[in-house]
């Protein structure tokens, strides 16, 4: 089945900011988050991908339409939450239903309503007036019910409270079950990105680390806890260590040498997928 989103070799500059180059694919059925330290480009990218910003060099497609061309029939495939709404200080919730449930042939009403009852969502009041957890929760019922193939999440558990996200959650679950979709979500919460991520697409400052299946990411990580103080060499696959011990992002690699050279280990674990982000966010990876 033809990719839902085709990144390739994209590079934007904005003043000392450089992002990219960016290679990405987005196949039906997955779920990836943007993982990144502050000012990464995880917002960046999603703007590039909805045509909000223009990218200096390089392609993107959504489901086979250059976003920057004429054509913009890929919109109505798209659903996308950013972290600030412009425009709707004024309106209130149940405006805003009234602009956008029209412009989406396949508006799902009842799911809207859903997310309106659960997240406990004021519809009389003016989106100004809102609170930012309320804001963000009016934003999402205006976005999941659109019912579009691919959903763009930027931060969307940004402000609200520990129900609402577990809702949230549960939500996102189902939505997947509905048909062929994927969902991209930029998040800084682990908890959101274990449990809903099959790839991690990483980026520090702005450099494209890689994109990782959730899974194969946790078996790749290992740490040693060696008999020995080590010595100065360096080992295979090594990404730290200290006088007794050795984090590595190759296991087989680091086992064989440590055969080889005689270093048994007492004892060796998996590491989390926190621990592992921060190992690949490091500069001295």
């Amino acid at each position: 089945m033809q990719p839902f989103v085709e990144i390739t070799q994209v590079k934007k500059k904005i003043d000392n900011f450089h992002l990219g180059p960016i290679d990405l694919t987005i196949e039906p059925g997955t779920i990836t988050s943007l993982v990144g330290n502050n000012g990464s480009g995880k917002s960046t990218l999603m703007k590039l991908m909805m045509n909000l910003a223009n990218s200096d060099s390089g392609i993107i497609k959504l489901f086979n339409q250059n976003v920057s061309g004429d054509e913009e029939h890929w919109k109505s495939f798209v659903a996308y939450q950013s972290q600030k709404m412009i425009g709707w200080d004024a309106f209130t919730g149940e405006k805003l239903k009234d602009f956008i449930a029209p412009l989406y042939e396949q508006w799902d009403e009842q799911l809207f309503q859903r997310l309106v009852e659960l997240f406990a969502i004021p519809l009389d009041q003016r989106f100004s007036k809102l609170s930012q957890g309320s804001q963000q929760k009016l934003t999402l019922a205006l976005t999941i019910p659109r019912n579009t193939a691919l959903l763009l999440l930027d931060e969307p558990t940004a402000y609200l409270d520990i129900p609402a996200k577990n809702h949230l959650m549960d939500i996102l679950v189902e939505w997947m079950d509905q048909g062929e979709r994927s969902i991209v979500i930029a998040s800084h919460q682990i908890e959101d990105i274990k449990k809903l991520s099959d790839y991690l697409f990483v980026l520090r400052n702005g450099e494209m680390v890689g994109n990782f299946e959730k899974e194969a990411l946790t078996e790749r990580y290992k740490r040693y806890w060696l008999r020995n103080e080590l010595t100065e060499s360096s080992i295979p696959g090594e990404v730290f260590r200290d006088r007794v011990q050795v984090v590595s992002n190759h296991p087989e690699a680091t086992e064989h040498y440590l055969r080889e050279n005689g270093l048994q280990w007492a004892n060796q674990s998996s590491l989390d997928l926190e621990e592992i982000i921060t190992f690949l966010l490091s500069p001295t990876r």
